[in-house]
């Protein structure tokens, strides 16, 4: 299970992408399925992750907002089971490479929530050579250094942290398929989040592009050639047809000013997807993500799959295919290994999404926001806004006096949904994972 680290929807090759290259990622496409509309389960990464590892909305993960970085900071509930925890309990050997967000405090760590091995860090970011977190200096907390194995700090100055992920996932497979046991493997990069780094031999690959638009190439350049790198272990060992790949990005992408580095004030654009919103909102751009299903033993090559899907998905769908129980946990994903390997529709439901103010809801093609912000930090762009997805993807048009009647039902069922989710959240979760106090920055 491979996650980016805000990247846009259409920043990869076989998104239509034409100014970078992500040859490994579009090969494991064609060697699959291409996911076309899947989700975030949110626009920011703690309760998006907290979502793809325990299969539950964030709300009922306990983690709904970005969290604190500093070493006693809380995260993600102990109780809360994960997909590690389940396909542990299943006979696998679990293991994480990466970045983790969710919670440095113990009890909170990657070792409390079902992996036997981890390596990576703790925080929202890092400086990818030094791997010092210095971005939560404004409320009082000096820069740390942030570097893990199995719960005891680690040094690697100097070294590019995508591919130390790398190195260590590649040894991973390697081991896992010598002992002859079953692996879950967790591999959340945190390219292409700033700060933006990238050593020369992949920004050499791309000279003719704008400053900003190169760095955002060469980062995702460093991620593919991991990847590439991962399944062609996968081959050496044998493990390749029968092993399930996903990738997807944990939301969409930043344009916080962070991503310059050189003083710059102005919002950065990177990334050109022609999506409505970025990371923090709740149009498409800051919850659709690129996805990539690939499982030559079960998925069909070259499969397009444009049915609804969730991050909150992956644990009954990977867990159903280990061949566990699903029952015995609390999930709000379905199963949707059908829709990828047998191409049936998707699970009949409707698919929210809240982040402070603003709530969504998707029913089908359908798709309302309430509050829903452009701009993170400021007033909502729109009280109430329908699309039609199908019809407009971009979501440059407000049907909502077109179509009253639906909005009007979208919108109870959407705040029907957050009050539940409030309720929760005040009776069980409060006072439990610590949120970011610094507004919309991680």
């Amino acid at each position: 299970m491979i996650l980016s680290d805000d990247q846009a929807y259409c920043d990869l090759g076989c998104m239509g992408a034409q100014d970078l290259a992500t040859p490994h990622l579009d090969a494991l496409a064609a060697a699959g399925a291409l996911l076309r509309s899947w989700y975030s389960n949110s626009p920011v990464c703690s309760p998006s992750r907290a979502s793809l590892l325990t299969g539950r909305y964030p709300g009922n993960a306990g983690v709904r907002s970005i969290l604190r970085g500093h070493r006693t900071a809380t995260g993600l509930p102990r109780d809360v089971p994960t997909i590690a925890t389940a396909l542990r309990t299943a006979g696998y050997r679990t293991a994480m490479f990466g970045k983790w967000h969710l919670g440095l405090a113990e009890g909170s760590r990657p070792q409390d929530h079902g992996f036997e091995e981890w390596f990576g860090f703790m925080a929202g970011c890092i400086d990818y050579y030094s791997h010092i977190f210095y971005f939560d200096m404004e409320v009082g907390t000096d820069p740390i250094h942030d570097l893990w194995e199995n719960g005891r700090e680690v040094w690697a100055n100097g070294r590019y942290f995508t591919e130390l992920v790398t190195e260590r996932a590649v040894d991973y497979v390697r081991r896992a398929a010598r002992a002859g046991v079953p692996l879950f493997l967790y591999l959340p990069f945190n390219a292409p989040h700033y700060p933006l780094h990238a050593p020369a031999k992949y920004l050499d690959r791309f000279p003719d592009l704008p400053a900003e638009r190169r760095i955002m190439a060469a980062m995702i350049a460093a991620m593919d050639d991991g990847v590439g790198e991962i399944v062609a272990e996968l081959d050496r060992a044998g493990m390749r047809d029968d092993t399930f790949v996903f990738f997807q990005s944990d939301n969409g992408p930043s344009r916080e000013t962070r991503n310059w580095l050189d003083g710059r004030t102005e919002p950065y654009y990177g990334s050109r997807c022609a999506l409505k919103g970025h990371k923090f909102s709740l149009y498409e751009g800051g919850i659709r993500s690129p996805a990539i299903a690939s499982w030559p033993a079960r998925i069909p090559p070259g499969t397009s799959v444009s049915e609804p899907g969730a991050a909150m998905d992956l644990f009954p769908t990977l867990l159903r295919a280990a061949g566990g129980d699903t029952d015995s946990y609390e999930l709000d994903g379905r199963d949707v290994l059908p829709v990828l390997a047998d191409g049936a529709p998707s699970p009949q439901r409707d698919l929210f999404w809240e982040m402070g103010r603003q709530t969504a809801i998707r029913r089908g093609n359908w798709k309302l926001i309430l509050n829903g912000q452009l701009v993170e930090g400021t007033p909502a762009s729109d009280d109430v806004f329908l699309a039609d997805l199908a019809q407009d993807p971009e979501e440059r048009t407000n049907l909502r006096e077109d179509h009253p009647e639906l909005a009007a039902e979208l919108a109870e069922a959407a705040q029907t949904w957050r009050a539940a989710i409030e309720e929760r959240w005040a009776r069980e979760w409060r006072g439990g994972a610590e949120a970011a106090t610094t507004g919309w920055r991680t």
